[in-house]
């Protein structure tokens, strides 16, 4: 990767417009009948001229150091969906795709010919000129709505100042990576590296509820305007295309087809989940009575505090005593080495590439000596960079053309500044997590068209092989092949993986039931009158009914809720798809979860194909009958 500048990203994205441009007037010619082209295959070409100045413009806007190359990122997206909302609301190109013949194509061309004629109408392409031009404004509006929204959450990193005390309970490289200041007090932010321990382990409540605190006001209340307004512009989106809310609309081509059924499956997910959350509720309330005797509630900033109590003295496992065993470098080459042999891959480090920051490791995968595509892991935090976890597509893979290309973009500890860097076993599941949408993106690259090219199905399909994979993390023989004590090099001991995996069936109940509320709301918020919507009411109103913590007075979670942007109501899709990854995973349990030939079966029936066929007929093809809920529920189920 060249060296990157404002000035380089704005060319490489112009260049890729001029190309655009000219073959648009080609779509142009044929659609008048002045030449006979082939137009299908000059919208793809037209696809694949902006594809990758799109994608290095959504990631280098996020991660990239430098404010400037942000904010051209930024600009260059906006040009760049500027010219893809024109491209979709053009009567011409309609009407050369209209004219092509599908019977000769073959099966992925035809879909891809259904596709663009469907995502042309779904954009408004048949509404008469002046509703075109106010889809198109209000398009544009959503852009720079949705960069507002994730910028004021990316940069408003809040902390809280404590006393050295204030850190009992705390992992002991934890307090010796924050000592205190010139002031005596020892500076705690919300970033996930500072945050997630803190929760879970500090003994202060009060300085656990302040940071909670802090952290759920983050991006308020600058981004209640902001997403006053983005709710506004998609409720007129979707009215001016004839469906009844956004919901409707963003749910219409997925596997769900509707908001009714989004709202029917959550419903059903939290009926099933709510006499486990009943019960966990119940448990972590009568550990906090052994500190506050008088407690009837368990707040949601206590959560995860009293989970970790109860696991260390009810199923005799303390988070902390496993931490040693996951020391970065380590975790992550056990990583590869775990996909390697069940992706049937190898993993080639790269050292003299042209990265946009130090820290960021590159490599080549290849299969038999053939290159696959490239990974780039960008797995720690620094300032102003996303704050989350996510793969983000930089190359799209086209068969014959170009290999796929992807970004794992993360927050653990870093070596650099933290020795021992070492993880929570919730991050090493979180990176086994994003590396499976990683994979999928890799080994379903190699498609004909590049709509279809990786991670390119159903967004509530998105997830599943993802949330598969993370069985891998808590699985002792897997664990075992890369989990060794930092100080004595001993593995992982089986019995403790097995109380971790005790542990961890605690608290089902009571996560589920809380996504449950978080897919709601996201689901709300975009079937309500914007006009008439109470954001922070409609909160309490949704937490109060689905989730088993009460919200707390005076947070505004929903600022800080990125989701809201990139998903808007289709949140839920988590839960679809962990239905879906629990019945993949049935197929897995039977001959065990390095089987050679399972593994095989399941990278050529779910991942190689990318987007080129519907989630339900891959996953059909993998397990020999349709998807069912039943797996996921005995999963909940299970003690």
């Amino acid at each position: 990767m060249p060296s990157l500048t404002p000035e380089s990203l704005t060319r490489e994205a112009e260049e890729g417009l001029a190309t655009a441009r000219k073959l648009l007037l080609e779509l142009h010619a044929a659609a008048d009948g002045r030449t006979s082209a082939d137009a299908l295959s000059l919208l793809h070409r037209l696809q694949l001229a902006l594809a990758q100045p799109s994608h290095r413009a959504g990631l280098f806007s996020e991660v990239h150091p430098e404010r400037p190359v942000r904010e051209a990122a930024e600009k260059v997206t906006q040009a760049l969906s500027a010219f893809a909302t024109e491209l979709s609301l053009d009567q011409r190109v309609y009407r050369a795709l209209g004219d092509v013949d599908a019977a000769p194509l073959s099966a992925p061309g035809r879909r891809y010919l259904e596709h663009a004629l469907r995502d042309f109408r779904r954009a408004g392409v048949d509404k008469d000129e002046a509703t075109r031009a106010r889809l198109k404004a209000l398009a544009e509006e959503a852009v720079l709505l949705g960069q507002t929204f994730d910028r004021a959450i990316r940069e408003d990193v809040r902390q809280v100042k404590l006393l050295p005390q204030q850190l009992d309970g705390l992992p002991q490289d934890y307090i010796a990576a924050h000592p205190p200041g010139d002031d005596g007090r020892v500076t705690i932010t919300t970033d996930y590296p500072d945050l997630l321990p803190f929760r879970q382990y500090a003994h202060d409540g009060e300085a656990r509820r302040a940071l909670y605190v802090e952290n759920a006001s983050r991006a308020w209340p600058a981004n209640e305007k902001t997403l006053r307004a983005l709710l506004s512009v998609r409720a007129e989106q979707a009215r001016l295309l004839g469906y009844a809310s956004w919901a409707e609309y963003v749910t219409e081509d997925k596997m769900s087809r509707s908001a009714e059924t989004v709202r029917r499956f959550l419903e059903q997910v939290g009926t099933v989940a709510e006499p486990r959350a009943r019960a966990d509720v119940a448990r972590l309330l009568q550990r906090k009575r052994r500190d506050v005797p008088a407690a009837d509630v368990l707040e949601d900033w206590e959560k995860a505090y009293y989970e970790e109590r109860v696991k260390q003295e009810s199923f005799a496992f303390d988070s902390q005593s496993v931490r040693p065993y996951f020391e970065f470098r380590r975790t992550r080459d056990g990583l590869l080495a775990i996909c390697s042999r069940l992706f049937d891959v190898s993993f080639q480090k790269l050292d003299r590439v042209d990265v946009w920051h130090p820290s960021v490791d590159v490599y080549d995968v290849r299969r038999r000596g053939e290159s696959l595509g490239r990974i780039y892991l960008d797995l720690h935090p620094r300032p102003d960079k996303y704050k989350h976890a996510a793969q983000f597509p930089l190359v799209p893979g086209v068969r014959g053309l170009q290999r796929p290309e992807g970004v794992l973009v993360c927050n653990f500890a870093d070596p650099a500044v933290a020795s021992p860097a070492l993880l929570d076993h919730d991050d090493v599941v979180t990176l086994f997590h994003e590396f499976g949408h990683l994979m999928h993106h890799l080994l379903g690259g190699a498609q004909e068209w590049v709509g279809f090219s990786g991670v390119a199905t159903e967004w509530d399909f998105v997830e599943a092989p993802s949330q598969m994979l993370e069985e891998w993390a808590w699985d002792a023989g897997t664990l075992a092949l890369f989990a060794r004590h930092v100080t004595d090099d001993t593995p992982i001991p089986a019995e403790l993986v097995r109380r971790m995996r005790a542990a961890n069936e605690f608290g089902k109940g009571t996560h589920t039931r809380h996504q449950v509320f978080y897919a709601q709301l996201s689901l709300a918020y975009h079937q309500a009158d914007p006009a008439a919507l109470d954001l922070t009411a409609t909160l309490v109103h949704l937490q109060r009914r689905y989730s088993p913590f009460p919200y707390l007075p005076g947070t505004h979670f929903f600022a800080s809720f990125g989701h809201l942007h990139g998903y808007s109501a289709m949140y839920y899709t988590y839960l679809w798809s962990l239905v879906i990854a629990k019945d993949l995973l049935s197929e897995f349990r039977k001959e065990g979860l390095l089987d050679a030939d399972t593994a095989r079966r399941y990278r050529e029936s779910i991942l190689v194909p990318g987007g080129s066929r519907d989630a339900a007929d891959l996953v059909e093809d993998f397990l020999g009958r349709p998807y069912g809920f039943s797996a996921f529920e005995a999963w909940l189920n299970r003690d």
